[in-house]
């Protein structure tokens, strides 16, 4: 179903279901030890997406999908971002950065397996069910936060600076951010918003970490919905042409850099290569080899 102005979802459906797809491919990257996510796979199987578990007992060939998308590339392509976002964080952190913003959380669980320092609080923001399921099944668990943790149960279209300065975000202090995976799902008014709302709250020293994919056509492009049909017949009912906003939007860079802040950008075939992988020629992932890794500054 096409995305509506106020429509919701849970960690199955619509744009929730991209997010357990994400912990399901962090959790191969764990298997493979490439990340550190122990979580992401108990978390995968406690939302009960039937297509996700089978993938992850096996029972899923994803090569089977597209030859190039097999298991390993998989974990590897969500190495290159996992390990981006955490080195944000620790760099921050190594910094003096005490003060952390996850933005549209999903089934991340870096508050809870990231080294903070004492003194970090971390706050998460996503849709109250989205925030209450992950919470629940992380406690389920007997995990601990590795910070002071604060969840904030909102919509990203609602007044979530309010709520966060509510729940003792304190904007005169630098503050990590991170937007993953997540601004092809906005608007494009929506994503300059977030921004100008991120740069309001951000003091100097404040950091974030972020994607840019300049083209969205791969995404709707006949390839792209011929992996859509293929991988609709083996269980899966993602249907990413229709999760995501297309249209002219602000490039991130040139965006964030005229709102003051110093943007370091790296390419997705960059990021393989130093993280010591080979980016894909073929295949779905070759569609985003425009994409770009982003870290920046702020002040």
């Amino acid at each position: 179903m096409a995305r509506t102005d106020g429509d919701s979802w849970d960690l199955a459906s619509s744009v929730g279901a991209t997010a357990t797809m994400v912990a399901a491919q962090r959790a191969l990257g764990h298997r493979d030890g490439l990340i550190d996510d122990r979580f992401a796979e108990p978390l995968v199987r406690a939302v009960g997406a039937d297509f996700f578990i089978r993938m992850l007992d096996g029972e899923i060939d994803l090569a089977a999908i597209d030859p190039a998308f097999t298991m390993r590339r998989a974990a590897e392509g969500m190495a290159v971002r996992t390990r981006w976002f955490d080195r944000m964080f620790l760099d921050a952190a190594a910094a003096g950065v005490r003060q952390a913003v996850i933005l549209a959380s999903g089934l991340d669980s870096r508050g809870y397996r990231l080294p903070w320092p004492d003194g970090t609080v971390v706050y998460e923001v996503d849709q109250p069910e989205v925030i209450e399921f992950k919470t629940t099944s992380l406690a389920t668990l007997g995990a601990e936060p590795t910070a002071t943790h604060r969840t904030i149960a909102i919509d990203l279209r609602e007044d979530w600076p309010k709520a966060l300065r509510d729940n003792g975000f304190d904007p005169s202090q630098p503050t990590a951010w991170s937007a993953e995976g997540l601004l092809i799902y906005l608007p494009a008014d929506a994503q300059d918003r977030l921004f100008d709302e991120i740069t309001a709250l951000s003091a100097p020293g404040s950091r974030l970490a972020t994607e840019h994919v300049p083209d969205l056509s791969a995404v709707t492009d006949d390839r792209t919905k011929q992996l859509t049909d293929r991988m609709r017949e083996i269980g899966s009912d993602i249907e990413m042409a229709e999760l995501v906003y297309q249209g002219d939007r602000s490039d991130v860079v040139e965006y964030l850099t005229a709102k003051g802040w110093n943007v370091t950008a790296a390419g997705a075939r960059e990021a393989h290569e130093s993280n010591g992988f080979d980016f894909p020629d073929d295949g779905l992932m070759a569609a985003f080899a425009d994409m770009s890794y982003l870290s920046a500054t702020y002040g």
